[in-house]
C-alpha cells in the first residue's frame, strides 16, 4: 500500500519530502497555491484533493503541461461532464471520484452513492481523461477516542471505497487507485484489505487533538507556538501570554474529550493542566487549577503553548523555526523550513 501524505497541514517542501521518503513521492493538497509551490519543489504526483470547480480546470491544465500529474477530485456528474468537454480540445486529466464515508462533508454517500456509475462512465469515455480511482477521508474518526472506535470507522472507511471500487470495476471500468485518509484510521485501522493507498496528513507534527484521541503519545507534538508572558493577575489566578486567536486560532477540537486544553495547553509547564483558557486577538489568557507559580514565570518569561489542530494554527506563520531538544533544552534553532500559505 502507497503513502499519499496530505501535505495541507504542513504546506512545508522540507517536511514533504521527509514525509515521502522511502515511498514513490505521491503526495496530497488542499489549495492550487500548494500544488504550484510543491510543484515547484519537485512534486511530481500530486492530488488537489478538495471538490474541482470547472473555472479551476484551465489552472489544472497549466501544471499538467508542465509535467506534473495534478489529479482532481469531483463528485458531480455536471462537473464530470466539464473535465470530459475540456479535454476535447487536447487536454488531458486524471481524476477521482469522491465518496462520502460517513463524514457527511463531501462525496457520494455511502452505500447508495448515487450517480457513481454514471460519473465514472462520462470520465473512463472521455479521451485524455483518466479515471484515476476513488477516494474518502473518513473525518469522522476526529470523533473517537478509543482504538475500538477508531477502528470501526476504519473498517466504514475502507467498505466505502472498496465497494464504490468493486462497482466501477464491475461495470467494466478500471479503478487502480483506491484512496483512504486520516491519520487516527491510517494509525488504527486493523485491514486495509482493498485500499492501494492512505493519505494522512497530521501526523507530520501531531497535536492535543490527535493525543486525546490516541493517534499520537505526548511526546509526539512536535509543534508548538512560542509565547511571552506579559502580565500576572493573582486575583483572578491567571496570567497573559501575548499570543491570543491570531497566533493559536479558536480551535476547539480537542476540547471534545478533554475541555481543560483550552486553546492550547502550557508545554512543560509547572502548574497543572496550564492552559490558554481564552483568547482575544492577541491576547491568551492562561489559567490553571493551581495557584498560578508566578515567582517562576515572572514577566518576560518564554511558553510554548501546545495547539489543539496544527493545521489551523501553522497557517498563521510562513515558516517554522526547527528546534532540538537534546540542545539546550530545545532553545537552539538547527533549521528554519518554510512553507506556502493563501490560495
Amino acid at each position: 500500500m502507497a503513502l499519499r501524505p496530505h501535505l495541507k497541514t504542513a504546506k512545508s517542501v522540507q517536511v514533504g519530502r521527509m514525509a515521502v521518503e522511502g515511498h514513490d513521492g505521491r503526495i496530497t493538497v488542499s489549495t492550487l497555491a500548494e500544488a504550484r509551490y510543491f510543484a515547484a519543489g519537485g512534486f511530481r504526483d500530486i492530488l488537489y484533493g478538495v471538490g474541482i470547480i470547472p473555472a479551476k480546470l484551465p489552472a489544472i491544465t497549466e501544471l499538467r503541461r508542465q509535467g506534473i500529474n495534478l489529479r482532481v477530485v469531483t463528485d458531480n456528474l455536471t462537473v464530470a461532464r466539464s473535465i470530459a468537454d475540456a479535454a476535447r480540445g487536447g487536454d488531458t486529466f486524471s481524476v477521482f471520484i469522491e465518496i462520502d464515508s460517513g463524514g457527511g462533508r463531501a462525496g457520494l454517500p455511502f452505500p447508495d452513492m448515487p450517480g457513481l456509475i454514471d460519473i465514472a462512465r462520462v470520465l473512463h469515455g472521455a479521451p485524455g481523461v483518466e479515471l484515476a480511482g476513488v477516494m474518502t477521508h473518513a473525518g469522522h474518526s476526529y470523533h473517537q477516542s478509543t482504538p475500538d472506535g477508531i477502528a470501526a470507522v476504519a473498517e466504514q472507511e475502507r467498505l466505502a471505497i472498496v465497494t464504490a471500487a468493486e462497482k466501477i470495476r464491475a461495470a467494466g471500468i478500471p479503478c487502480p487507485i483506491v484512496s483512504g485518509g486520516s491519520t487516527p484510521t491510517a494509525t488504527w485501522s486493523r485491514d486495509f484489505t482493498g485500499i492501494t493507498e492512505m493519505r494522512p496528513g497530521v501526523y507530520v507534527f501531531n497535536d492535543l487533538d490527535q493525543a486525546l484521541i490516541g493517534s499520537c503519545g505526548p511526546e509526539d507534538l512536535a509543534l508548538s507556538v512560542l509565547a511571552s508572558v506579559i502580565g500576572h493577575y493573582p486575583h483572578r489566578n491567571q496570567m497573559l501570554v501575548d499570543a491570543g486567536a491570531l497566533a493559536l486560532s479558536k480551535d476547539v477540537s480537542a476540547q471534545e474529550f478533554q475541555p481543560k486544553v483550552g486553546y492550547g495547553t502550557i508545554a512543560h509547564a509547572p502548574s497543572k493542566d496550564m492552559a490558554v483558557v481564552e483568547c482575544s486577538q492577541e491576547h491568551g489568557f492562561v489559567a490553571s487549577s493551581d495557584p498560578m507559580p508566578y515567582g517562576n514565570m515572572p514577566i518576560g518569561t518564554r511558553v510554548r503553548i501546545l495547539p489543539n489542530h496544527a493545521c489551523i494554527t501553522a497557517a498563521a506563520y510562513d515558516r517554522y523555526y526547527v528546534v532540538d531538544s537534546d540542545l539546550d533544552g530545545g532553545k537552539s534553532i538547527v533549521d528554519i523550513y518554510d512553507r506556502i500559505n493563501g490560495w
